[in-house]
């Protein structure tokens, strides 16, 4: 995909306005609750403060990006069945967050699934059911090493 927008607007709006991918959230417009990360080139990003010529020639991945064929990703099903999502508004964003370590790190322990969830903010405060189903896919197999 391709846009003409101005090269120091938003990622964030060009990806909903222009594109229709509204799976990616607005929240604070600060880059503070994260409710807007995406992937670029793999690595977690808030696309409220990412300007979209940081996104040239880049692999840009939204929530919607993560699924294929219509089957959910190991980290989309662990935060379903461990009912991670209140509200849902933040979900997103913390799926791709979550992504992206598992990608890094495929068994990471507790500490670092916390500090990777730590940018994210919930405001239902659903951080227990977050952090089992980060869990839950790094270990589908039900290992609790």
């Amino acid at each position: 995909m391709s846009t003409d927008s101005p090269a120091e607007r938003p990622l964030l709006e060009v990806l909903r306005e222009d594109f229709g991918l509204t799976g990616t959230k607005y929240g604070c417009g600060e880059g503070q609750c994260r409710a807007c990360t995406v992937l670029i080139d793999g690595r977690p990003e808030p696309s409220c403060l990412t300007p979209v010529s940081r996104a040239a020639g880049a692999s840009v991945t939204t929530i919607e990006g993560l699924a294929s064929g219509g089957d959910l990703t190991q980290v989309q099903r662990a935060f379903l069945e461990a009912d991670a999502a209140q509200c849902g508004y933040c979900t997103a964003g913390m799926i791709v967050e979550a992504t992206a370590l598992l990608r890094r790190n495929p068994r990471p322990s507790r500490s670092e699934i916390v500090d990777s969830m730590n940018p994210h903010l919930c405001r239902c405060c659903g951080y227990p059911n977050i952090l089992r189903a980060v869990e839950m896919a790094a270990r589908p197999d039900g290992d609790d090493a």
